[in-house]
């Protein structure tokens, strides 16, 4: 396994991580993402550590805790051997501080989270989105109580804008507050937004993009063709709604060049399509997801190798769309990208 710093931190992670939200899966989305009890959790944590693979991430809105729980308890016994990276904001509850990234809040979600996840330390916290009804100064001076306590080792974000992540590293470095050395982003070869404006501030500013989704909500599998039927048992029947859009002629676009170039290296269309993001600037860690042991050995084996600078082109180009304002100039136009070329 490759490790990789997390942003400005010392904090190795590996270049693939884990992501849990099928573990204890209720309801519309996470129970059709799965359902995985304690004892398979074992099993795919056992994989995972066997690979190298030593990040975990969850959040306490996965179906209501239950994520954090069986994690917690998968990796009982073996708790120093992992990095455990979750998230808080999004409503627990209907309680007007059941939400958001108050002190109270926050204190009071990281407690519960420790009890869930049976540790005294979360390695990883992260905003699961930006609340713009708290000060900035309160949510990031909360942060600071929790990491001067040994509650937390580290902070990030997920879902942020630019500006909501630029002001918060702002407000940071103006008081002291620990840094957001990690942003949770959607990133895919169906969803390259991420490269618009947080891959340069990413860079600019070292903060390391983990990365969830990376086969598009599970679009990048192969099982999706142009010309034929969702297959019956996709979980996109039930979870489409939730995720990031997608212009079907683009996905089989650029499923059709995976194809080829699967087929070129002997590879997966999911590995490749995994081993793109690893290939990409500012890219931390990807995030796993899998509901069996299957699903997860084939998504671990998009490490260990790589596609030439040819293949990943004719990927680049076949997923490429045209650029909003006011990106586009620099793009189009030699003075601008002279100016702010594009971050490569």
């Amino acid at each position: 396994m490759e490790y990789r710093s997390l942003g400005a931190s010392g904090l190795k992670v590996p270049a693939l991580s884990f992501g849990t939200g099928t573990f204890g899966g209720t309801g519309p989305l996470f129970g059709a993402w799965g359902n995985t009890d304690v004892a398979e959790a074992r099993r795919l944590i056992d994989l995972c550590l066997d690979a190298g693979v030593n990040l975990f991430d969850t959040a306490d809105v996965y179906s209501n805790g239950a994520s954090e729980e069986v994690l917690g308890e998968a990796l009982r016994g073996r708790r120093d051997k992992a990095l455990i990276s979750t998230k808080t904001a999004l409503p627990t509850g209907d309680g007007p501080n059941d939400a958001g990234a108050s002190r109270e809040r926050l204190i009071r979600a990281v407690d519960a989270a420790l009890r869930r996840l049976k540790t005294d330390y979360i390695d990883l916290l992260q905003l699961h989105a930006f609340d713009a009804g708290t000060p900035l100064e309160e949510t990031l001076s909360a942060l600071d109580d929790l990491v001067r306590a040994g509650k937390l080792r580290y902070v990030g974000a997920s879902n942020f804008a630019g500006w909501e992540l630029m002001r918060s590293l702002g407000v940071a470095e103006k008081y002291g507050y620990p840094r957001y050395v990690a942003h949770q982003v959607y990133y895919s070869l169906i969803g390259r937004d991420y490269e618009w404006e947080l891959m340069p501030l990413a860079k600019q500013q070292n903060v390391g993009a983990l990365v969830w989704s990376p086969l598009g909500w599970g679009r990048l599998t192969g099982k999706i063709r142009r010309g034929r039927p969702l297959p019956a048992t996709s979980r996109l029947h039930a979870t489409a709604d939730f995720g990031p859009p997608v212009d079907d002629e683009r996905l089989y676009r650029v499923v059709d060049v995976l194809d080829e170039v699967a087929q070129e290296t002997g590879k997966s269309i999911a590995q490749v399509a995994i081993h793109w993001l690893l290939r990409r600037p500012t890219v931390s860690s990807v995030i796993l997801g899998a509901r069996n042991e299957e699903q997860l050995r084939d998504n671990l084996g998009a490490i260990g190798w790589t596609l030439s600078d040819g293949q990943m082109s004719r990927l680049d180009a076949a997923s490429a769309v045209e650029a909003p304002y006011p990106y586009f100039p620099y793009r189009r136009q030699a003075g601008f990208a002279r100016l702010n070329p594009p971050v490569t």
